[in-house]
């Protein structure tokens, strides 16, 4: 399927058009543009996205000539655009002008279009395979591609895992991860209150005195972490988590203060009496929350409090060393203990160990109200097959969407199921990034943000819900399943239940690190439409729920029985 549309695309009309002044002389320094130059641009944009909009229409009902005339208006307005050209080179290979197909790719190339692995995907040049042109440009963006490559990402980090990297390697990679957060980092504030020059002179002497690679990576994760940001991250090299590095087969949640085991990987544990249900109290000895906020805490990067507290104790629980066994207390519902020694397990192994959840549940429930699981936008499953079964969802007089086991994925996923719920086109999340310019830094300019065009939802013309419709957050809910719910929150056609979510979404940029690692770093700030923030504090419901114990004990589900409760009162 063909990415001429997607909504990462429209960023595109989003790029300001900068206004340059000549200087006369080096001592000058260029005044901002004017208003009615910056007026002039937001028309510009505007217009260029009417055109892409019927563009896209035209596109829909195979009318590829309208299509390409609608895009080379929009082109004529950016010219400094690398995927409108891409995307006229489909339309003109999907109605088999070939030449112009050609051209247009050419110009994409030429404009810095270096995404060789899509375009080799992309059925629409399906007609082009069998021309000899093909993979001449196949080749012209491959080398280009590994040439530009050589500015950001140099196949010199591409470095193979030793047990223990040369020092040299050890500080450049440091180096590139302090430089690129400086550079790269959207939430500046952060920076400056760390001065984040100190941090790499503090972290600079541990990272030449580390006595192993897995050691190594320990303290770049420890510094990521001073940043509080969940899509912040340094990962380390794989092998790591295979044979240095295990957490227990167990996973647990935070309920009423109390660390309360919510699955049992290991059927062995369950035969040696841990069950779903009982309450950690100690491991090694201390208590379980003091020996994870020393042990685990400090090389993990959160945007919140309840998304450190879910990857402590659901994703990362007691990691360790993988050969030591960790002995923990636990205790029944009535207060029985048992203490017993948990051997450590690799991330293969709990890969294995745990039930995959399907991207997309759905069921009725008494009183004719469909509750729907969307657990993943991590592809187009979950709108695919909500879209497959929405005729039978939408005969109930309530739906219940439970994103809290959602950690996200492609946001417009989740905005296909919001446009089939009977409102007029929708917001979703304001989008920002750094407009670092070094000129201006040179002239002593305060660097400016860049603010993406916010683009309105369509709403889906062949479906139209128009019942009760709740959401159940938690604060596994993250990043695209967070847009799902700012989005759902500013249509206000329901109420959002549960618990805040996990608190971080962005853009990330993925870079090399030496040894086979690799880090992430946000590069894009969200907010609602209006500047509300919600990364670093979470999407608040409008019915603050907190799962009960006793409830999960007896296998009721508190959230969803208050959203059921709800629904009730709705006359």
């Amino acid at each position: 399927m063909t990415t001429f549309f997607e909504s990462k695309v429209m960023h595109v009309f989003a790029k300001k058009i900068l206004g340059c002044l000549i200087v006369a002389s080096l001592n000058m320094i260029p005044s901002s543009p004017s208003l009615a130059q910056t007026q002039a641009d937001n028309a510009a944009m505007k217009k260029a996205q009417e055109y892409y909009k019927a563009g896209d229409v035209a596109r829909l009902d195979k009318r590829y000539a309208d299509a390409v005339q609608m895009l080379l208006k929009a082109y004529e307005l950016i010219p400094e655009s690398s995927d409108l050209p891409y995307n006229i080179a489909c339309l003109h290979a999907l109605r088999g002008a070939k030449e112009d197909a050609f051209k247009w790719l050419d110009v994409a190339i030429g404009a810095g279009y270096l995404n060789v692995d899509h375009m080799l995907k992309d059925s629409d040049f399906d007609s082009l395979h069998d021309d000899p042109r093909w993979q001449k440009s196949v080749d012209k963006t491959r080398q280009e591609a590994a040439r530009q490559a050589r500015l950001w990402s140099s196949p010199v980090w591409d470095s193979a895992y030793v047990e223990q990297l040369s020092e040299d390697e050890r500080v450049a990679g440091l180096s590139k991860f302090w430089s690129e957060v400086k550079y790269n980092f959207v939430y500046t504030d952060k920076l400056l209150d760390l001065d984040w020059d100190v941090v790499y002179l503090r972290y600079l002497p541990k990272v030449r005195a580390a006595k192993s690679t897995a050691e190594y990576y320990k303290i770049l994760m420890e510094m990521c972490a001073l940043l509080q940001d969940g899509h912040t991250n340094v990962m380390a090299p794989a092998i790591l988590y295979n044979d240095v590095w295990g957490t227990v087969p167990l996973r647990a949640a935070l309920m009423e203060d109390k660390v309360i085991i919510t699955d049992v990987l290991d059927p062995a544990l369950r035969e040696r009496g841990i069950l779903p249900g009982h309450q950690i109290l100690l491991a090694d000895g201390q208590d379980i929350k003091t020996y994870v906020q020393k042990t685990v805490a400090p090389y993990n990067s959160a945007s919140t409090p309840q998304d450190m507290d879910n990857r402590l104790y659901n994703y990362l629980l007691l990691l360790g060393d993988l050969d030591t066994p960790v002995k923990i207390l636990v205790a029944d519902p009535q207060g029985k203990t048992l203490s017993i020694d948990i051997k450590r397990i690799n991330t293969a192994t709990r890969q294995k160990l745990a039930t995959p959840r399907p991207a997309f549940n759905w069921r009725m429930l008494a009183n004719n109200v469909a509750y729907v699981e969307l657990n993943s936008f991590g592809d187009n499953t979950a709108a695919k097959e909500y879209i497959k079964a929405y005729a039978e969802i939408a005969k109930a007089k309530a739906i219940i969407f439970d994103v809290r086991k959602n950690g996200g994925g492609d946001t417009n996923v989740g905005y296909s199921v919001l446009r089939t719920l009977g409102t007029p086109a929708f917001d979703g999340s304001h989008a920002a990034t750094r407009d670092y310019k070094p000129a201006l830094r040179a002239w002593g300019k305060k660097q400016a943000m860049h603010d993406f065009a916010d683009n309105k939802n369509q709403a889906d013309p062949a479906r139209a819900y128009r019942g009760t419709v709740m959401v159940l957050t938690s604060a596994a809910t993250y990043s695209a399943a967070e847009d799902f719910a700012v989005a759902f929150d500013s249509m206000k056609r329901g109420l959002i239940i549960g618990e805040p979510t996990g608190g971080s979404t962005g853009q990330p940029l993925m870079i090399s690190m030496p040894g086979g690692g690799s880090a992430r770093i946000c590069t894009k700030k969200d907010t609602y439409i209006d500047g509300k923030a919600f990364v670093g504090v979470g999407v608040q419901p409008g019915k603050l729920i907190h799962t009960k114990i006793d409830d999960f004990r007896a296998g009721k589900d508190t959230q969803l029985n208050a959203a059921l409760a709800e629904i009730e009162k709705i006359k």
